[in-house]
């Protein structure tokens, strides 16, 4: 759990090309298709030990590592995904306290989280410098988990709606600044970019090992099914398609353990291997025949737990816009 935080903090002391090794072997592996431990805990405990106190540090990481305390993020509302300048639950300030009210949807891991870094308003007319983030226990009064979302995929990972009604937190509990919310969540954006384009990629390798293994073993007219040119074809572009996302991949670690990755460059990492991974995912189970459509195959999970990749840390239009901002 959190293979990037340093020991002083409970952690295993590694940095982040660990984390990015846990995300690569979740998407290398079917059952890992459905877990989404390595965004629900790694990720977001980057964001204490960069911006929290050494209060918060100490309190919290030993038991986000140990696994004891279940962190995640709560940044989406009905009304608004990627907008993030648009959320509507407040917190406001009363004495050493602030007094949150509000809802957030499509929260992964909020059914089971202890903790949630908690996106809110502080400034209502600062659009993102009015934004703050807060530490919130979910045992607090006026924390209300609302249902446990059903999905198309990613079945272990549990996504809800929660509910905040007049829900007290000490001005403490602030992460960061007051106002520097967005800030904070931007700077660990690339980040949650590439770890997201990991698993898109590991598990559109794997998609494409259980194919050709299928296709050699499946026959069809007299022959094997990948004696067939159609498939020879699918399946060379397919090999093809993976070699350039992997070392475009490659290329953007190094960068992001050298001198960093920049924002321009991650979006390009998402929206590329997300769409690579879609494309080989739906080639994969075309070629599985009828058998594609069947839970009891391994494609089956992975194709529709990949479905999501393309949405959540920013849709594939988000990453488009950003690129396009650079030009």
């Amino acid at each position: 759990m959190s293979p990037a935080i340093p020991e002083i903090y409970g952690g295993p002391g590694g940095d982040f090309l660990h984390q990015l090794i846990v995300s690569e072997e979740l998407g290398s592996c079917a059952a890992g298709a459905s877990a989404g431990v390595s965004l629900e805990s790694g990720l977001p405990a980057l964001h204490i030990l960069a911006f929290g106190s050494d209060e918060q540090k100490r309190r919290w990481l030993p038991a986000i590592c140990s696994g004891e305390v279940i962190l995640t993020v709560g940044m989406t509302e009905p009304h608004c995904g990627s907008d993030l300048q648009a959320i509507r639950t407040t917190a406001v300030r009363e004495g050493d306290d602030y007094i949150i009210n509000g809802s957030k949807i499509y929260i992964s891991g909020g059914i089971n989280a202890d903790l949630i870094i908690l996106a809110c308003k502080t400034d209502p007319k600062a659009g993102a410098k009015g934004i703050s983030l807060f530490l919130v226990e979910s045992d607090r009064p006026g924390y209300k988990r609302g249902r446990n979302l059903q999905k198309m995929g990613m079945q272990a990972s549990d996504t809800a709606e929660l509910f905040f009604e007049n829900l007290r937190v000490p001005a403490t509990s602030m992460l960061g600044p007051e106002g520097g919310g967005f800030a904070v969540l931007m700077k660990e954006l690339p980040r949650e970019r590439l770890t997201i384009a990991a698993r898109s990629l590991t598990a559109a390798e794997l998609a494409f090992s259980l194919t050709l293994n299928f296709v050699k073993d499946r026959t069809a007219f007299g022959q094997r099914v990948f004696d067939f040119q159609n498939s020879q074809f699918a399946l060379a572009d397919i090999k093809t398609e993976l070699s350039v996302g992997r070392a475009f991949y490659e290329d953007c670690l190094a960068r992001m353990l050298s001198e960093g990755l920049d924002n321009t460059r991650s979006a390009m990492a998402k929206l590329w291997l997300t769409e690579l991974e879609g494309r080989v995912m739906d080639r994969c189970v075309q070629l599985h025949g009828g058998a594609g459509y069947m839970s009891e195959y391994p494609i089956s999970k992975l194709y529709t737990s990949a479905r999501v990749h393309r949405i959540f840390g920013g849709t594939s239009e988000i990453m488009k816009y950003s690129i396009a901002r650079q030009l």
